[in-house]
């Protein structure tokens, strides 16, 4: 099978909270007239993305055509969960023609790129490119660090700053691996902020890349798609933390998913969430609230203390619960504690 009869992928990356679903859900309601599949790469047991993306399902992207991989980072199950769910997509009677995967805010993408030469699948499909997706405004504040010489001053002058989180070399490798970086959430950094995160990302690039402002996840999809960049066979040009190293852990990592009934008050559970953020340093937190009197389920996305909250469709015959994934590291995660200033 020549290069051309290749189904092309994209693998969008980017950390927790980027805009990556965003993104992919403009990708499906501006296909190009291409059938797509989508690949949806959850860090915890409650799909909420893989929700997201289903309720935007139309002829050009079915219901059928999204898979969510819950069972842990996309990196390290390829033989487990990757190589079949990739399959069973090029097996559907109608072969998508276009395949659109959203890693885990953990994944390193890498060792994605290199599951691409298994033999059971590497005539058949080819990346088409890596899109990075980095927050603006997170990254204009600083926070990650491409100088680490610097940290390490700062660190000495003052015995209260933390260790360099590894947060910050997932970021990095994210960036080596890409073949475009977009800046999500353009609109909150404003210019000011859009010129200091690229500056950042330019530091941190192996090369010369292109680096894209982007607001709502809205970006012409002739500029992400087709790139024929067949990242498989270009390795080496994109270096990682992790080269020469067979696995990688993310162990620094955790997710649990709180579960109770309808809510009174989501305001009130608004004030919770980020408390937590505030004083527990929790990174993320999303999921599906039923509220009390309302036929619409409301989705909260949480990063940080950023947190948004909209009713996005009403809930049908599924179940009226409260369902939210909580994602923080590992020893910022005390379940019963996080449960109880939820009201859970």
């Amino acid at each position: 099978m020549s290069d051309l009869n290749k189904i092309p992928v994209t693998v969008i990356t980017g950390f927790l909270g980027a805009g990556k679903t965003t993104l992919i859900r403009h990708l499906m309601q501006n296909p190009q007239g291409k059938r797509l599949a989508v690949l949806v790469n959850e860090f915890g047991t409650a799909g909420v993305d893989g929700d997201i993306l289903k309720s935007c399902a139309d002829d050009n992207c079915p219901e059928n055509n999204i898979v969510e991989l819950a069972n842990g980072c996309i990196c390290c199950t390829v033989a487990d969960d990757f190589i079949p769910t990739i399959e069973a997509l090029m097996a559907l009677p109608e072969q998508p023609e276009h395949i659109l995967i959203e890693t885990s805010g953990l994944a390193l993408p890498k060792p994605l790129l290199k599951a691409f030469d298994w033999p059971a699948i590497r005539s058949r499909i080819t990346v088409d490119g890596v899109i990075a997706l980095a927050d603006a405004e997170a990254v204009a504040a600083g926070q990650f660090a491409p100088d680490l010489a610097a940290v390490e001053a700062q660190r000495a002058a003052d015995d209260s700053l933390d260790h360099e989180t590894p947060l910050s070399e997932v970021f990095e490798d994210q960036i080596s691996c890409a073949d475009i970086v977009l800046l999500s959430k353009a609109d909150l950094a404003g210019e000011e902020g859009l010129e200091k995160a690229r500056k950042v990302i330019e530091a941190e690039a192996p090369r010369q890349l292109p680096i894209l402002p982007m607001s709502e996840g809205v970006i012409d999809p002739r500029i992400i798609l087709g790139l024929n960049a067949a990242a498989e066979d270009d390795l080496e040009a994109r270096p990682s933390h992790h080269d020469g190293h067979d696995d990688h852990e993310h162990d620094d990592f955790e997710s649990i998913v709180v579960e109770m009934g309808e809510v009174s008050d989501p305001d009130t559970l608004q004030a919770a969430i980020l408390k937590l953020a505030r004083e527990r340093s929790i990174l993320r937190v999303k999921g599906y609230v039923a509220v009390e009197g309302k036929p619409m389920r409301l989705l909260v996305q949480a990063v940080g203390e950023r947190l948004r909250a909209q009713y996005d469709q009403p809930w049908g015959d599924a179940p009226r619960r409260t369902q939210l994934v909580v994602i923080a590291e590992h020893d910022n995660i005390d379940g019963a504690a996080i449960r109880a200033e939820l009201g859970a």
